[in-house]
């Protein structure tokens, strides 16, 4: 059964939630934003509209669109408000318990035709869409942090996903401005299998003392050019979410390469998880961001 995209639900608002709405909101699409919480739903909107102001601010988009895209997001707590939704894009906590349980219940409430998504950045996608009534209308779609910001979004089939969900979709993202990567489903797909191994390396490097956290993100940005350090990378997407991806690696490929560093290890369990504590490799409560080793 194929299904036009007019209306799209994200759950989640957190950074990478609110940013799926930004996009798709300025590509004319109707969105409702869904978060079991008000004051992440308040702060997600507070969120969108500055980053859309910083937009018109650059010459990127009009005030005109800026106004236009505010007025098709709708911020809602019930699920039940995604019923008539043609696409629904998950982007919960990276756990499979939480992820299963949003899709059992979205399931009992979305329309047959309609396709669901994933944001996850390294669970199975043929386990997932085999947790749902429609593993056929299942796909990973996952995004890149900052979502306005980001270019790729890598498509992720499962063992059950149909061609047509795929066109549909990938017809979508490119709706967005983005450009379409396609992963086969493997843990941490194509990306974050490149880029958490290499940032779990630079805390073994930290762990190691081979150079303190200044050296190697210095080492990184003036040696290989890379806009951001390892480890200021690895503040900016949350040390949590860094463990539980090379979980992912580690469970799924069974590599000892894969095994997360005791000090990333550390750093989660004191819950120094980066920007959003306020700590990680770096301090942040300060005027300037300080080094923690």
């Amino acid at each position: 059964m194929a299904v036009e995209i007019k209306n799209v639900g994200v759950i989640g608002s957190g950074q990478m939630g609110n940013g799926i709405a930004h996009v798709a909101a300025l590509a004319g699409y109707n969105v409702m934003l869904n978060d079991i919480s008000s004051d992440r739903l308040k702060s997600a909107m507070a969120t969108i509209n500055g980053n859309l102001s910083r937009q018109v601010s650059r010459k990127v988009i009009t005030e005109a669109a800026h106004k236009a895209a505010l007025e098709r997001i709708v911020a809602r707590e019930s699920l039940d408000e995604l019923a008539d939704c043609d696409l629904v894009i998950e982007t919960a906590v990276e756990k499979e318990d939480v992820k299963r349980k949003i899709f059992h219940d979205l399931c009992a409430i979305l329309k047959p035709e309609a396709i669901i998504g994933s944001n996850t950045s390294s669970i199975s996608i043929t386990r997932l869409a085999a947790s749902t009534d429609r593993p056929e209308r299942f796909i990973g779609i996952h995004f890149m942090n900052p979502v306005p910001v980001m270019e790729l979004v890598e498509l992720v089939r499962g063992i059950a996903t149909e061609d047509a969900t795929f066109d549909i979709v990938r017809d979508f993202v490119t709706s967005l401005g983005k450009q379409v990567a396609v992963s086969e489903d493997f843990p941490a797909f194509i990306v974050n299998r490149i880029l958490l191994p290499m940032i779990n390396e630079a805390i073994y490097t930290l762990y190691e003392g081979v150079g303190n956290v200044e050296a190697i993100d210095a080492a990184m940005k003036l040696g290989a050019h890379h806009p951001m350090g390892p480890l200021e990378l690895a503040d900016f997407i949350g040390l949590d979410t860094c463990l539980s991806i090379m979980q992912v690696l580690h469970d799924g490929l069974s590599d000892s390469k894969y095994r997360p560093c005791p000090l990333l290890v550390k750093y989660v369990e004191a819950g120094w998880l980066g920007r959003k504590t306020q700590r990680g490799f770096y301090d942040y409560r300060g005027e300037t961001p300080v080094p923690t080793r």
